[in-house]
């Protein structure tokens, strides 16, 4: 998620347990711990720009990390009291798993078993950035600043309950996404719906059916049936030597670089329709109408010109009014799930 909701969600959470003896301390203890799982961004190469999107929400974001990441935390609290030390511990151990874990509530993937296994976990439960769960930590801040601990639970436990929705709606969105296929007559082999922004009724839907992609928009309204827009089909980008290359590639072995790139996106990548030298994440896109990747690769065989990492993420919009119409029915284009 992003950094402000980190921050948030650590420092509420070392407050909620640990401000009666700590004070407003540990607002600031759990902001640091809730933040510094991210400092993996810093892995970076020029020659090698995959580097990044390989380390960013690996072994800082592990399970097995978070007593070491909470120890690095507390430093600031060594020549404190032992009660005091431990307290911080405890306030900064539970910041810092706050963090790989909503991580893992998002689409991204998160590495939370690293070293043993580098599988992302992503469930989709939450969009990267939700107002609303920030706003409701925004809220819980405010009530640990006035020391109203009863609210801060509150707003805790709504905050938990939003998740919670989210992944009673993505139930729902999947399964409407199999009778969507189903009423195709496609073979869906594997299918994934991903939220959108603030809310939890309108999911970005991906299935595959043989070697295409079949991206749709569905709508889950929390009593009422669901409904669809369809968005268009891709074909999934294969490996060199299995599919039709570009004017600029040779056939050859799958290239390394082509093989990470799969792994971040988790499977799902297909050539950007409108510059097919560009094999993008089909997992998000520029505009909600059509495909447009937001990030991608563009591969070369010059051993002296690096893979190079696309990225479009500062032209990505979202409409307001276009999502407002979404969520309350008035887009015309949804239609009923026959």
């Amino acid at each position: 998620m992003d950094p402000l909701t980190h921050a948030l969600a650590g420092a509420t959470i070392a407050w909620s347990l640990t401000g009666r003896q700590l004070s407003r301390k540990s607002l600031l203890l759990g902001a640091a711990a809730g933040l510094l799982a991210d400092a993996d961004v810093l892995i970076r190469s020029a020659a090698d720009p995959l580097l990044a999107i390989q380390h960013h929400r690996g072994f800082t974001h592990s399970l097995l990390f978070i007593p070491m990441g909470a120890l690095l935390a507390t430093l600031p609290f060594l020549r404190a009291t032992a009660d005091r030390q431990s307290r911080a511990y405890l306030a900064a151990l539970c910041a810092w798993a706050s963090h790989p874990l909503l991580d893992a509530a998002t689409t991204y993937g998160t590495q939370l078993f690293w070293p043993f296994s580098n599988y992302r976990v992503g469930l989709d439960f939450i969009s990267i950035i939700d107002p609303i769960f920030t706003l409701i930590l925004i809220a819980a801040l405010f009530a640990a600043l006035a020391a109203r601990r009863t609210i801060v639970l509150a707003a805790l436990s709504l905050a938990i309950l939003w998740l919670a929705t989210g992944a009673a709606q993505r139930e729902r969105a999947l399964d409407a996404q199999q009778k969507l296929a189903a009423s195709r007559i496609d073979a869906r082999s594997r299918g994934e719906v991903f939220p959108t922004i603030g809310n939890t009724i309108v999911w970005r839907s991906i299935y595959r059916t043989g070697d295409t992609l079949r991206i749709d928009r569905i709508r889950v309204p929390w009593f009422r049936s669901a409904s669809y827009a369809a968005t268009t089909s891709v074909p999934v980008a294969v490996p060199r030597g299995t599919e039709v290359l570009e004017a600029t590639e040779v056939p050859g072995p799958p290239h390394r670089d082509f093989t990470r790139f799969a792994w971040f996106s988790d499977g799902w990548i297909a050539r950007d329709p409108a510059d097919p030298t560009i094999i993008g994440d089909a997992r998000y896109s520029l505009r909600a109408e059509t495909w447009s990747p937001v990030w991608g690769i563009r591969l070369h065989d010059d051993p002296n010109r690096p893979t190079e990492w696309i990225n479009h993420t500062r032209n990505r919009r979202t409409d307001p009014q276009a999502l407002w119409k979404e969520l309350t029915g008035d887009n015309l284009t949804f239609r009923p799930i026959p």
